[in-house]
């Protein structure tokens, strides 16, 4: 696998040491000629440790042989999520360090996420592209606001806070992207 190929889920090793990708940035020179470089944020699978590379689009990566298999959120710990296999019921553990980005979207419930699995063991989990969830707290809707113009914080039962337009209130359901966090519309 070349760096210009990973995305944000990817497995792969690196000095025989498996690494998950969390983020990649993409930085186009200023300069003719010159290479695109990739920003890639890595954690290490077994120590949660971060890691950030810059590479060449062409740099490459040894791939990682892992499962992606459907699964759901059955509780959350202070310290951990247990996650259960959609198809064969089995059981994962993983350590809310290693999917810290991914906690503020994830509620009881929660349809269309993914794990990735090596040799057992849960390495990441995989959001849908959005989510639904219900405003908990913001500021009140205020009457005849537009759909386009100011937004507000809002709050969601994890914690998250996505800025809403202002005709929104508390015990809405809304969509929000994933990847930014961003509001999309009313679910």
């Amino acid at each position: 696998m070349k760096a210009n190929e990973l995305k944000k889920g990817a497995v792969v090793s690196i000095d025989g040491t498996k690494y998950i990708v969390k983020d990649v940035q993409t930085k186009s020179p200023s300069s003719r000629g010159a290479n695109t470089l990739y920003k890639v944020r890595f954690n290490n699978v077994v120590t949660k440790q971060k890691m950030d590379n810059t590479y060449k689009g062409d740099d490459s990566f040894q791939d990682v042989d892992f499962l992606r298999r459907a699964v759901q959120l059955i509780y959350k710990e202070t310290d951990s999520c247990t996650f259960m296999d959609n198809e064969d019921y089995t059981q994962y553990t993983v350590d809310n360090a290693l999917i810290d980005e991914e906690l503020l979207y994830l509620t009881d419930g929660l349809e269309g996420a993914c794990a990735l699995i090596a040799d057992g063991e849960l390495l990441g989990v995989e959001l849908p592209s959005s989510v639904d969830m219900e405003i908990v707290e913001c500021d009140p809707s205020i009457k005849g606001a537009s759909a386009s113009a100011r937004t507000k914080p809002a709050t969601m039962p994890t914690g998250l806070i996505v800025q809403v337009p202002e005709y929104l209130s508390p015990g809405e359901i809304i969509k929000i992207n994933t990847t930014n966090a961003k509001f999309m519309s009313r679910a």
